[in-house]
């Protein structure tokens, strides 16, 4: 799966000859996975039709103020436009607009959307040779890249103009890789590799019953998309869970019980730099576990427990590098408890869920969360969706970690 999964892409489309070219960009940008987006200046519709552009982008297409089919007085928000995106790409960038971007000039619905813009905004310069080299257009690239914009170079081919040389805009493949590179080189878990426990474990009772629990594993995988979002390497060890996932940074390793937990967490724990353990895991299993069915004969059936290994206190005692987190998950005394787990078990950082809070726990889409860190600094949150959860635990650690 592309970085640019789910992300919001607007493309800013202006009148060169290398706007044929946005037809492919579209659709590439759509096959990462991103929702994309194009306003155009009126301009380009001369090189390529808005209507080829809506069709392969799913979305409308922008390209003035207002509906010029409808006199219905509605007005496209370029405000809106600009908050909706997670990335700008103004592709191609003609000699024109850049000038007109460098120095403030808003006399477009393109151009109002830019100044609009609270996102990163790439600019893939497209034009003839002398234009490229020209003063004016150097000094509109130095200009927009001290306002923080992004240059995609342009490349060496052949001109519309028949020349051969630089002011090829990028083709649309490379443009793509571009993105993703520059997005990847900063994002803060770049090179980074993180372990996550997720969901809960089957104690075999006998070949077809087991001791479970309620833990749908959601949290956790939050957990793992937002460390591939922040652009980490994930192990993601799962215990049975309807949850799925599909992303190019995470590997999943199945489990089924607390032992085979404890054996993946510990395979892999040594070549980590951040382990989160949140996966509901069983304190206990049965002492004798039956090779038959057990038959219904008595009113009553009597199981010996025996205690499962501690997988997070045994990583607490083998851990040198790596920061480690684990998850409380209480029902009284919460804050005691949870400082008792904190440094009895060696750790960086502990979540504390409480079931006494509406909306948090098991089967949830949502999640209450305290943050206690080892100098049990408290950082308590509202009620949020666990995919917002996951992205408070990760601004935290990155905290710590660069504290």
């Amino acid at each position: 799966m592309s970085i640019l999964s789910g992300k919001n892409i607007l493309l800013g489309v202006t009148a060169g000859i290398a706007a044929y070219k946005t037809a492919s960009l579209v659709r590439l940008f759509i096959k990462a996975g991103a929702d994309v987006k194009v306003v155009m200046t009126p301009a380009s519709k001369d090189f390529v039709t808005p209507l080829t552009l809506a069709t392969l982008s799913k979305n409308p297409v922008h390209y003035s103020f207002t509906n010029e089919e409808e006199d219905n007085g509605v007005w496209n928000n370029h405000v809106e436009l600009g908050l909706w995106a997670d990335y700008f790409i103004v592709a191609p960038a003609t000699a024109n607009t850049m000038s007109k971007m460098a120095n403030g000039v808003c006399d477009n619905l393109l151009l109002a959307t830019y100044l609009s813009a609270k996102c990163p905004v790439y600019f893939a310069p497209a034009m003839d040779l002398d234009m490229y080299k020209h003063p004016s257009s150097l000094a509109s690239f130095k200009k927009l890249e001290s306002y923080n914009n992004i240059i995609i170079p342009a490349t060496s081919g052949e001109l519309a103009s028949g020349l051969i040389g630089e002011g090829r805009m990028a083709e649309p493949e490379e443009i793509v890789s571009f993105l993703e590179n520059d997005i990847l080189n900063t994002l803060p878990l770049r090179n980074k590799k993180v372990m996550l426990t997720a969901g809960p474990t089957y104690e075999a009772i006998d070949p077809v019953r087991f001791i479970g629990n309620h833990s749908s594993g959601k949290m956790g995988f939050e957990l793992a998309k937002a460390a591939a979002n922040l652009g980490a390497e994930v192990i993601l060890i799962t215990g049975p869970t309807h949850q799925k996932v599909a992303h190019s940074s995470i590997q999943v390793v199945p489990v089924i019980s607390a032992q085979d937990m404890y054996d993946a967490a510990h395979q892999y724990f040594k070549n980590m730099d951040i382990a989160i353990l949140s996966a509901a895991v069983a304190d206990y299993k049965p002492k004798n576990v039956a090779t038959q069915k057990i038959k219904k004969k008595d009113t009553t059936l009597t199981l010996e427990l025996e205690k499962t290994k501690d997988i997070l206190a045994s990583l607490g005692q083998i851990k040198e590098k790596q920061f480690l987190v684990g998850f409380a998950l209480e029902t009284n005394n919460e804050l005691e408890n949870a400082k008792g787990k904190l440094k009895k078990k060696n750790l960086n950082l502990i979540v504390l869920n409480s079931l006494n809070d509406k909306g948090a726990g098991f089967k949830k889409e949502t999640n209450k969360v305290t943050l206690i860190d080892v100098k049990e600094n408290i950082t308590e949150y509202a009620l949020k969706s666990k995919a917002e959860v996951a992205i408070d635990i990760f601004n935290q650690i990155i905290k710590q970690i660069h504290a």
